[in-house]
């Protein structure tokens, strides 16, 4: 039986090795390696809170349920049943005593992967620049809906990790934006809305996972790179809290249920089995509720996952479709030899249906899953892996609703104005003439490359496993040619960048405005365009898009650039050319992309403000991807050395003049309006707020739900259920003797020789000063200041506008300013003055310290500003 396998010596084995990926088994350990970072240990993993804020009624549901399984139900609760091993992308196995299904795990990001009959949301960094948490929270419940309808339990959604650090990172359009504040609010309204419509949502990658590049060590060897471990991604003690675990901590306050652990290493210890990340910051000083899952095969031993925070393993097999799991099986005997303590399996199986009652769900009740990742035949193989089961899989179900004027106007406010001298918005242009490849459709189809596998056609989204199937891409070329048919213009288009003869005899002559199309494409790491290996080789657009831009601007004085990319772009030798008389980033708009770039080009929508910084040059930003291993075969070290200077803090640091060498050609938060503002008439309240006290007492010892057997026989695979081969079971292969069960030469040593001091503990523990209610200790949350700010509408349009508030926290080595506040303020009028409020918190203006391990307010002097762009800022005041 493959559920138990040669892996299962790592079960047990893996701890005592010492070896980088269990790092936190000991510094000793960690230091014979000749780590360059080290993670330290958190133990014992942090038990589930029944009492935390919002999550009471659900715990109170998870414990009446839980209570009642057996420990073969916990384990199959925990434990992936395998790749293609079911319909979904991740399936754990079910609990049908109890009238539970299997729960369904599905990607992703912008919309149902694998899936038909569904929508394409823009991709987050296209949703991040529209700076509205009313459409986060839109775009969540949307994306909620579909899944829910689908029969999707855990939508693998939304992303916060990577957060930018690198700009040719390959998955940097799943989030928001780069800066960790801007992350944070998208991360937590979207977990909001897809919450609501009755799915967990999983906020993912936890964390630092900032390339692509060496994330897994299987992938980077089948692109030649001979290292047998991932990328150790290695961030101090500051830099960790104050910009990468910003944004899940305002998740797990929101009330999130599931987090995904990453790929890579963190200081030298694997994101799904580093006990400082899951234990000792997530589920301690944040305390988080909701349960762990892995990524897809980042799970790297058994035991040492389990007791470092770990509560679910996907998709559960060691290797695709190998039926080889660290869990499952491997769990079961575990458990049975105490080591992995019974309330550790508890607390992962409450975890997780606390996660599932939280939303709305009731057992007996779930949505039946229709559809197959692996088919989209009607009949197919439920378990496609073992080619077993043949069964109607693929319902048809559309799930659709109304969400394409959602899509629309999201993509379309989305959209900045890098540039205007004029020309937009248009209004019944005599001749209108749409250039490049980038305008027209893929001529394989919108979905005719694997997981959007390519750059062919308009761009509207990103490659990899956060993509979804396009029920119908309208591109660009077609709804403006619509329009202006419309207004009676006329209308040609070349959807070519190397077709320049006809190119030019269009755009020569009279009364044409030209509008450019051009892109940048980018994804995750398994696969690989024109040699870009997810990450981006450099920030140029694709398909020789500056020279057709140059060709076309040399020639036509009216010349409008429209650019869809994943990120930046270096735009260093045409941006100030005369005859380009606009720049407009679209971002990756999605479905409605040609619908959203005609809203925004003729004046009929809104635009956003840019979620990150343009550089004029690669080099400019300060940071880039580790191209070549630099560890020999292990670990290839990527030193986060640059702390919290990463994109307008960078520029901020380096180029603070708009003159000065390597100043950005537009700064974050930077995007123009149909209408011009003043700002006016800063003031700013201070409120009488106690001192912040530390949590009291401990917490209660460990809970356990249930008695188990600890007789082998007892767990032995049933004869009455038929055995699918590469399916992950619970049971054991064989109750001869724990030692033939594990296949472990060292079984019969106790958990004390196997794992870490405390890892076991049960008794009641202190509570760090730093913890309290989800989210963290809930006095940083404590209004200190009220910041108001009057906005009045100069201009003669009726037309948004998006104030930002930052702040100096002062100290020689902290940012110049941080993002700590903003509103997109919708449909200002001519002449109408309106007020810009926020509440800062304690939160917003506090370091951490190291030294005491939590947040503090320093005594250097504190000042806030605010404008219209991290380099607008007209407005300032000294916070007394």
């Amino acid at each position: 039986m493959k559920s138990l396998s040669v892996f299962a010596a790592a079960l047990l084995t893996a701890v005592v090795q010492g070896s980088p990926q269990d790092a936190d088994v000991s510094s000793k350990a960690v230091a014979s390696k000749g780590s360059i970072s080290y993670s330290p240990p958190h133990y014992p993993s942090p038990w589930m809170n029944p009492e935390a804020s919002g999550w009471e009624e659900a715990y109170a549901k998870a414990k009446a349920f839980v209570s009642q399984m057996t420990l073969i139900e916990k384990v199959n609760l925990t434990s992936g049943t395998g790749w293609m091993s079911d319909v979904c992308v991740g399936n754990v196995g079910s609990v049908p005593r109890l009238g539970l299904r299997s729960l369904c795990m599905q990607d992703g990001p912008l919309g149902i992967r694998f899936t038909d009959y569904n929508s394409a949301f823009p991709a987050g960094l296209t949703a991040g620049a529209t700076w509205s948490e009313r459409l986060w929270r839109d775009r969540g419940k949307a994306m909620g809906a579909e899944n829910k309808a689908k029969g999707i339990d855990v939508a693998l959604a939304p992303v916060s990790g990577p957060l930018g650090r690198i700009p040719t990172g390959g998955r940097n359009a799943e989030g928001y934006g780069t800066d960790p504040y801007l992350q944070g609010k998208g991360l937590a309204n979207t977990v909001i809305g897809i919450q609501e419509a009755g799915v967990v949502a999983c906020a993912k990658h936890y964390i630092a996972n900032e390339q692509e590049r060496f994330r897994q060590s299987t992938e980077a060897v089948g692109y030649g790179f001979d290292i047998s471990e991932a990328i150790s991604s290695n961030v101090d003690d500051k830099t960790m809290h104050e910009e990468y675990v910003w944004p899940f901590a305002d998740a797990v306050k929101a009330g999130v249920g599931s987090i995904m652990c990453a790929y890579n290493q963190v200081n030298n210890s694997y994101s799904c089995q580093n006990s400082k990340l899951l234990n000792g910051i997530l589920k301690d000083e944040l305390g988080f509720q909701g349960f762990v899952m892995s990524d897809w095969q980042a799970q790297h031993a058994g035991a040492a996952t389990a007791v470092a925070g770990l509560d679910m393993s996907m998709p559960g097999d060691t290797l695709f479709n190998t039926g080889d799991g660290f869990w499952g099986s491997n769990l079961t005997l575990a458990v049975i030899n105490g080591t992995v303590p019974a309330y550790r399996i508890d607390d992962m199986a409450m975890r997780i249906m606390a996660a599932w009652f939280k939303v709305g769900n009731a057992v007996g009740n779930q949505v039946p899953t229709s559809f197959s990742s692996w088919t989209r035949d009607t009949f197919g193989y439920r378990h496609a892996a073992a080619g077993e089961n043949l069964e109607q899989l693929n319902f048809q179900v559309d799930v659709r609703r109304d969400h394409a004027a959602h899509i629309r106007e999201s993509a379309a406010k989305g959209t900045v104005i890098l540039k205007n001298a004029g020309s937009l918005p248009l209004n019944k242009p005599k001749f209108l003439a749409v250039i490049g490849e980038d305008a027209g459709p893929n001529p394989k189809g919108p979905n005719g490359c694997p997981d959007r596998g390519c750059d062919d056609g308009t761009l509207a989204m990103l490659w990899g496993s956060g993509t979804a199937q396009f029920p119908y891409l309208i591109t660009p070329d077609s709804a403006l040619q619509r329009q202006a048919i419309e207004d009676g213009s006329r209308y040609e288009s070349v959807l070519s960048n190397s077709e320049w003869a006809p190119t030019r005899d269009l755009i020569s002559q009279p009364n044409v405005t030209s509008v450019v199309f051009v892109n940048a494409d980018g994804g995750e790491g398994y696969i690989d365009v024109d040699g870009n290996q997810g990450d981006r080789k450099n920030l140029n657009l694709w398909k020789h898009g500056n020279d057709l831009v140059k060709n076309v601007s040399s020639i036509c004085k009216n010349t409008v650039v429209v650019i869809h990319s994943v990120g930046p772009v270096v735009i260093t030798d045409w941006h100030q050319n005369s005859n380009i008389s606009a720049i407009v980033w679209a971002g990756l708009p999605g479905q409605e992309s040609g619908n959203s770039i005609t809203d925004i080009l003729y004046g009929k929508t809104s635009p956003g403000r840019s979620p990150f910084t343009w550089g004029p040059s690669l080099e400019s930003y300060g940071t880039k991807f580790l191209s070549k291993p630099n560890n020999g075969r292990g670990a290839p070290q990527q030193d986060f050395k640059e702390g919290g200077f990463i994109d307008y803090r960078h520029f901020d640091k380096v180029a603070p003049e708009k003159n000065s060498p390597g100043a950005p050609i537009y700064e974050f938060g930077h995007g123009l309006s149909w209408s011009t503002f003043e700002y006016s008439n800063l003031v700013v309240q201070k409120h009488n707020v106690r001192p912040m006290s530390p949590p009291q007492g401990k917490t209660c010892a460990a809970p356990t739900f249930g008695n188990y057997s600890t007789d082998l026989k007892d767990y032995a695979f049933p004869s009455d259920i038929r055995y699918i081969n590469m399916f992950i079971y619970p049971w054991l292969n064989t109750t001869s003797s724990g030692r033939e069960a594990s296949r472990d030469p060292g079984y019969g040593k106790t958990a004390k020789e196997f794992l870490p001091p405390g890892a076991t503990d049960g008794s009641p523990q202190p509570r760090l000063a730093s913890s309290g209610q989800p989210g963290g200790n809930q006095q940083l949350w404590d209004v200190l200041y009220t910041v108001t700010a009057t906005i009045t509408n100069t201009g003669k349009t009726m037309t948004d506008e998006v104030p930002q508030l930052y702040v100096s926290l002062g100290g020689e080595k902290e940012p110049v300013r941080v993002l700590r506040g903003f509103e997109r303020i919708e449909r200002i009028a001519p002449g109408q003055s309106v007020v810009f409020r926020h509440e800062l918190t304690r939160r917003e203006i506090s370091n951490w310290d190291s030294a005491s391990q939590n947040w503090v307010i320093t005594e250097a002097p504190k000042k806030v500003w605010v404008g219209s762009s991290s380099r607008n800022l007209p407005l300032s005041a000294d916070l007394n």
